[in-house]
């Protein structure tokens, strides 16, 4: 059994491989139960911890297990709150094959997920991203868009703005023309594509502040209580999904359909249907396409295999 750390976990996920290997994933298709979730209580300083499992698996060829503990109170040790580990395995003898490094496989699949649902979404000459976040998926957001359309400014908003400048930085010494957006609203009206990765509670983009052609990708809103975008983005917009788990978790999908404002009906696609070419994504030039996503096991047992066979392949 291989065990990658999260410098070999990083190293054998290459953005442009991982595009591919995630749209294959889509199409071939795999089982995904949903997460279990389980609280550990009795923790120091009187918050539980929660330890996530996610499965999936492809009979026949692989399977893995990404395990994720959420322990709040580590905060007050000078700890990460969160730490993740993936296991593959052999689904035909069930013998485990490595344990890799999960926050590198969710922090690179997830910028990857949002990259390849805008070869579909985002206008074929989309050059203007702006990121609104500057933490660890942030940060790859560029890398990953710059894979799928010819990305030729980005810029930086976040709610720190020494965060967004320490990321400004460190793209333009990877050679990107990136600068920081002191002023959200300015930003997103120039923006060809606006992701967003935070953890935000209340809406961050405004729907009237959509240019017509936009492309508005949302990763952060996980829970029902978060919240990237306010109702008008769904109301002008065409959504796509990654998975109909979207529809059932994520605050800035529940909240437009409590208010009216979408309606589930409406729903473009998910990644799955664009993968296989069973929706065609954007149908105009001036179409304003969003796409929520809240992440899949699917997507890990994919990045999983692609690390694992490329680490085995250079160890001969």
């Amino acid at each position: 059994m291989q065990i990658l750390d999260s410098a070999h976990t990083t190293q054998q996920l290459p953005m442009a491989a991982l595009i591919d290997c995630l749209e294959q994933m889509f199409i071939e298709g795999c089982e995904v139960p949903l997460r279990h979730n389980h609280k550990i209580a009795g923790q120091t300083g009187g918050e539980d911890g929660i330890v996530l499992l996610m499965p999936a698996w492809q009979t026949g060829k692989r399977m893995g297990v990404k395990t994720v503990s959420i322990f709040p109170g580590n905060q007050a040790r000078g700890l990460p709150g969160l730490h993740s580990v993936f296991i593959l395995y052999d689904a035909t003898t069930g013998a485990p094959l490595a344990v890799l490094d999960g926050d590198a496989i969710t922090s690179r699949r997830t910028a990857a997920a949002s990259a390849l649902a805008a070869r579909w979404l985002s206008r074929p000459d989309a050059s203007h991203l702006l990121v609104v976040g500057a933490g660890r998926v942030a940060s790859l957001l560029p890398e990953a868009y710059r894979c799928v359309r010819a990305i030729q400014q980005v810029q930086v908003w976040d709610i720190r703005p020494e965060s967004a400048q320490a990321m400004v930085e460190r793209l333009q010494a990877q050679g990107m023309q990136a600068s920081v957006a002191t002023d959200l609203e300015p930003a997103v009206r120039a923006a060809d594509i606006i992701s967003c990765a935070t953890l935000a509670t209340a809406p961050l983009v405004q729907g009237d502040w959509l240019k017509p052609g936009a492309h508005l990708d949302l990763i952060g809103s996980f829970t029902p209580a978060m919240r990237e975008s306010d109702d008008a983005c769904f109301a002008r917009a065409t959504v796509f999904v990654d998975t109909p788990e979207a529809l059932m978790k994520a605050g800035d999908i529940l909240e437009p359909i409590a208010s009216g404002a979408w309606d589930a009906n409406r729903l473009g696609a998910t990644l799955e249907q664009l993968c296989r070419s069973q929706h065609a994504g954007r149908s105009s030039a001036d179409e304003i396409t969003l796409f929520k996503a809240v992440g899949t096991a699917l997507e890990d047992l994919a990045a999983a295999s692609l690390a694992f066979d490329a680490y085995t392949a250079t160890r001969g």
